[in-house]
């Protein structure tokens, strides 16, 4: 991954005034909704103006995601159709992808836009490692909502009844190198309730979190990225390990920890994805 995706919002694609205002949030990524955003009448009208919206509206550097309606409905491939070629899209969310078939489809007829799939079924999270291994696919977005439905579940503060669908999807997206984001916290009003998701999120390793409001932005942005304490940490485990090589060791010792190769590269990797989420915040005026 070479750029964030803490924060990834949910845009209707028929709402004119939240399609004005989203250019001047501070999330990495938006998903402009045309699904279950958008009533059924509205669906042909919504298309037209997110096509507009698109290509007059600057939204980058945030990556522009456009969830369509998926291929068992009226609606799903003109979707596709519609922004298989637009400069304004950057990628296609899939809705429901139960297997790599439901891609297969997609990619069809969605020219060389690369495919990003909603795991929020029973038969997605078992077929996980073939949907992530999908030579079209870029990422998955976790859709807890609807699988929590499928599973008849309860909600718990604790996300128990999610956490094989969650871990499954999780391992099938780094194993292929793929981004992965977490599901969304539907009372966004709450922020102790969204801050501890957010950390149980970062903490299995998840790459961010989608969001249903701007409220919860500042507090996905933060959770996923570095903290001062691990920049800090990051830092000086660099510097003790260079400093250990000049004197011929092949490891370090700092804080009563051994530091070796790889604990270096997690540091390295840390302070680039710090720099990056600098230079992303400067450029859309969000420091």
């Amino acid at each position: 991954m070479t750029r964030p995706f803490r924060s990834v919002l949910y845009i209707p694609g028929s709402k004119e005034r939240a399609l004005e205002k989203a250019r001047d949030l501070a999330a990495d990524a938006i998903i402009f909704d045309l699904e279950d955003a958008v009533a059924p009448e509205e669906k042909a009208a919504a298309r037209a103006t997110l096509a507009r919206f698109l290509e007059e509206v600057e939204y980058a550097p945030r990556v522009r995601i456009v969830r369509i309606n998926g291929f068992d409905t009226e609606w799903g491939r003109a979707d596709a159709a519609a922004f298989a070629h637009h400069p304004g899209a950057d990628a296609l969310l899939v809705p429901k992808v139960n297997s790599p078939a439901d891609l297969d489809a997609v990619a069809a007829v969605a020219g060389d836009k690369p495919l990003w799939a909603m795991m929020e079924t029973a038969a997605g999270m078992l077929n996980a490692a073939a949907i992530a291994a999908h030579p079209r696919l870029e990422g998955m977005v976790m859709g807890t909502n609807d699988l929590g439905r499928e599973l008849n579940s309860r909600f718990r503060a604790d996300r128990l009844p999610m956490m094989a669908g969650l871990g499954l999807c999780l391992l099938a997206a780094k194993a292929q190198g793929r981004v992965i984001v977490d599901g969304v916290y539907n009372a966004f009003k709450d922020e102790a309730g969204l801050r501890a998701e957010c950390a149980q999120g970062r903490d299995m390793g998840f790459d961010g979190k989608t969001l249903i409001h701007p409220a919860q932005l500042e507090i996905a942005n933060a959770a996923f990225a570095p903290s001062a304490e691990e920049i800090d940490l990051a830092e000086r485990q660099i510097a003790a390990f260079n400093a250990a090589r000049g004197q011929g060791q092949g490891v370090a010792v700092l804080d009563g920890r051994i530091v070796e190769n790889m604990h270096v590269a997690t540091a390295q990797g840390i302070l680039a994805r710090a720099q990056t989420i600098k230079v992303g915040a400067i450029a859309v005026g969000a420091v």
